[in-house]
């Protein structure tokens, strides 16, 4: 069962989308916050494995409660959901922390399956979101040796992109998932990034997708 806690200062939206979810019998709502200092408290009262997070809010927004949850619960899960695409919210959000980055607009089964994959250590970021990165931050004619990765390296992030977890890349590139996951430690240690959402982002931004 994934417990997910949701943050939004409009409680007709927190009820919907509670209604929602609870439909799916892999899903319940722990509980409900409305803005990004209720959440980080919440957090440690309730321990959800998601939060699905609104951006937005009055007083302490997302961002605040991003940095402040990853910072003292590394292990609960961040779902982004809000109605904001533009390249200062999406990045803000990413470098606080979230491990995922989708619109309202989505249809309800796409936001269930975002949640899941999180959950499950997928990164997840929405089809209009990830054009946005990519028509914003995308920097032409940045190679892999200005970057300093290998063939291997690129590869590994390139499945990473594609959504694959640790456990289906090794079993692509015919290699042990620890093996796989001490890659990425690296990559991650040399490019300075803290998650695969940063690298995700990253690649885009630089042309590695």
């Amino acid at each position: 069962m994934i417990k997910v806690l949701i943050v939004d200062d409009v409680m007709i939206l927190c009820q919907g989308l509670k209604a929602i979810l609870q439909q799916d019998t892999e899903i319940c709502v722990v509980g409900m916050s409305h803005n990004g200092k209720e959440a980080f408290e919440q957090c440690k009262e309730l321990q959800p494995d998601v939060v699905l997070m609104d951006m937005r809010m009055p007083e302490f927004d997302g961002a605040y409660a991003i940095k402040e949850i990853k910072e003292a619960y590394s292990h609960i899960k961040i779902l982004v959901l809000t109605t904001f695409d533009d390249e200062e919210t999406i990045e803000k959000a990413i470098f606080s922390g979230a491990d995922g980055y989708i619109l309202k607009e989505m249809e309800d089964g796409k936001i269930i399956h975002s949640i899941k994959s999180v959950a499950h250590g997928i990164s997840v970021l929405g089809g209009t979101v990830f054009q946005a990165v990519k028509n914003n931050w995308k920097t032409p004619g940045t190679s892999s040796v200005e970057l300093n990765l290998t063939e291997r390296e690129r590869e590994f992030i390139h499945l990473i992109c594609q959504g694959y977890s640790n456990k289906e890349i090794a079993s692509m590139v015919c290699l042990a998932e620890g093996t796989v996951k001490n890659n990425l430690s690296r990559i991650l240690e040399k490019l300075n990034l803290k998650d695969r959402t940063q690298l995700a982002v990253y690649a885009v931004k630089n042309g590695l997708d």
